[in-house]
């Protein structure tokens, strides 16, 4: 099993949305609203280069578990969907799942999705 994390544009969130409910396979997805800065976004300062300050911008982080099977399409479809062409569209990243437990059941890994 794999968890695709994307940091999306808050704007692109429905086309997502609508990209996972078309992907089969996949049986949910989580959202949550964060900020945060990357590729050399550093406000510099008078001091050091330890006390520079960052501009956080908005974006919104989905989060999808799926079997190995279909990251792939995952991916891409979030790629597309989320893709403007400018910068700051965002980024995806694919983690290693160990063990998935449904809390209610006791359901283990791949029978819990």
């Amino acid at each position: 099993m794999k968890k695709v994390e994307a940091f999306v544009q808050p704007h692109r969130l429905d086309k997502v949305t609508l990209a996972m409910h078309r992907v089969e396979g996949v049986t949910g997805m989580s959202v949550c609203e964060v900020r945060g800065w990357g590729h050399g976004k550093k406000l510099a300062t008078t001091q050091s280069h330890a006390d520079q300050i960052c501009e956080f911008k908005p974006h919104t982080k989905v989060e999808v578990v799926c079997a190995d099977a279909i990251v792939e399409d995952v991916i891409q479809a979030i790629q597309k969907a989320a893709h403007t062409g400018l910068s700051g569209d965002g980024a995806i990243f694919v983690c290693n799942i160990e063990q998935v437990v449904r809390i209610s059941t006791g359901e283990r890994d791949i029978d819990t999705m």
